[in-house]
């Protein structure tokens, strides 16, 4: 075969759409949520395969709203086209007929580790000595910054700031022979969390951690049983009419190439810990995840969150959409009337301008508005799934109570979250984090609340995992502050280095 170069569309380079968003105003306290990370998506086998993969990421697009990327292989030569924004933002048709091929791999990102900038945009694509390489990559690598450094020690250079280049260089280094060994061994010097694609021009890769922390599913498109697809969440497969097969198991590597799909076990053992917070908050609610229904979780969270934490009340609301399904489980438990209370406007983007003449509650109410014949003059419950700096709930309490509330209690079901996350999800520090340094009695009052109640680890662990499930299989160190991976503090930093694993 003659190997051709990489084909880059839209060449990375520095400019002014490309920079950060600027947000003016209160825009971060209105989304006062431990952000989603990335979503990956890949297709191989199939004659359009740029244009399921742009209706994959449409469908993963809530796990990432700050750049997406494509990269499609037409068997000889990989052609790339990355861009800063929302999926349809970035991809026009003009755009997806530029990238042929029956290959590709696709991601929507949120700048975990790497700041929000398109060099930092995956999939990652490179010539090297024996080809052509893409890569993307849910999760983090929280050993990255040791290998970066013993790295450009030896020479390599880097072009992002982001942890998965640096399996680029690792793959690239290997003096393995197949992609699967070079890519296993490049595996076998990184620790953290980590669902990813890798594609070459004849194949695709997709490994998940050995604690599956971050998740990764397989799926078949109808009429083609060689045409595969593999997502974060099978909700991205209903969107393009493929049929969900499994997930990937935790330590599982599959090959997707001309001869077919093998799988091959990585030798790491680890204990299983699935991130909790993908069934609280992160994933689709109408996704599945290691075979439960998320939006099925999220009412059980709720219906625990409701026996745990009584009131008499006249009206339950949800936070919208995170806190609906949880509010609907709270309501049924209690038998008392849910309503939605609150009015989500999905029309708010990323920037905007605030008025010079301060109006009250201006961020919050950008993106949420109280129906106030709904609370007026009622006990009301509202239900969150999360209180982070605690800013949001303050300002949705008091917007709540403005309207009318003769009560307004606030129930949130999950426990606090008093400790940041490092495999993958963008938490504050733990400074900010107000239950990190209050009690619950302490972030009531600020937050205005009659009375404030978080659902137990306990109680969430019993509803994720349902009636025959492993509390033990969950990571919940945001929670409880027990880290899948032992770590000690690396001073000034906000990445962790690893010891004892």
């Amino acid at each position: 075969m003659i190997r051709r170069p990489l084909v880059v569309l839209d060449p990375v380079r520095s400019r002014l759409e490309g920079s950060a968003p600027t947000v003016l105003g209160e825009a971060d306290d209105a989304d006062d949520h431990f952000h989603d990370q990335c979503g990956v998506f890949a297709v191989y086998g199939h004659g359009e395969a740029a244009n399921i993969t742009y209706l994959g990421l449409h469908a993963l697009q809530h796990r990432g709203q700050e750049s997406a990327g494509i990269v499609t292989s037409d068997g000889e030569q990989l052609f790339a086209h990355r861009s800063m924004g929302l999926v349809q933002d970035a991809f026009s048709q003009e755009h997806l007929a530029k990238l042929p091929g029956r290959i590709a791999i696709g991601h929507v990102r949120y700048s975990t580790a790497g700041g929000s900038h398109i060099r930092n945009a995956q999939p990652f694509a490179v010539d090297y000595a024996r080809g052509s390489l893409a890569v993307c990559h849910n999760g983090n690598l929280t050993n990255a910054d040791e290998i970066r450094a013993e790295l450009e020690q030896r020479g390599s250079i880097f072009q992002s700031t982001a942890d998965t280049e640096v399996l680029v260089h690792l793959v690239a280094l290997s003096s393995q022979i197949s992609i699967e060994d070079r890519i296993g061994e490049a595996l076998a010097k990184v620790k953290g969390a980590y669902s990813l694609l890798f594609m070459t021009e004849e194949s695709i890769v997709a490994v998940r951690d050995p604690r599956g922390i971050r998740p990764l599913c397989l799926g078949i498109l109808p009429g083609n049983k060689d045409a595969h697809v593999i997502a974060s969440e099978p909700t991205a497969f209903d969107l393009i009419g493929a049929e969900f097969v499994r997930d990937v198991e935790p330590g599982e590597m599959l090959i997707i190439d001309a001869s077919g799909m093998r799988s091959i076990r990585l030798e790491d053992k680890a204990q299983v810990q699935k991130c909790v917070f993908e069934y609280v908050y992160f994933a689709r609610p109408d996704s599945r995840l290691d075979g439960r229904s998320v939006y099925e979780v999220r009412k059980a969270l709720g219906a625990s969150l409701a026996r745990e934490h009584p009131i008499d009340a006249d009206v339950v609301i949800p936070v919208p959409d995170s806190g609906v399904p949880a509010a609907i489980g709270f309501a049924s438990e209690r038998k008392i009337p849910f309503e939605m209370g609150l009015i989500r406007s999905h029309y708010v983007g990323r920037t905007f301008i605030e008025p010079q003449q301060s109006i009250r509650h201006f961020g919050v109410r950008l993106k949420l508005n109280p129906v106030a014949p709904i609370l007026r003059g009622k006990r009301v419950v509202v239900v969150d799934d999360s209180i982070v700096r605690g800013t949001t709930s303050r300002k949705i309490v008091k917007m709540v109570r403005d309207a009318g509330a003769r009560e307004v209690h606030l129930r949130i079901s999950s426990p606090p979250t008093q400790w940041p996350c490092y495999y993958g999800i963008d938490t504050p520090t733990r400074r900010e984090l107000i239950a990190s340094s209050h009690s619950v009695e302490e972030i009531a009052r600020y937050v205005t609340a009659d009375t404030l109640g978080y659902l137990s680890l306990e109680g969430m662990l019993a509803a994720v995992g349902g009636p025959s499930g492993d509390p033990k299989a969950y990571c919940h160190a945001c929670f409880s502050g027990q880290y899948a991976i032992p770590f000690v503090p690396t001073p000034g930093k906000r990445q962790m280095r690893l010891v004892g694993v």
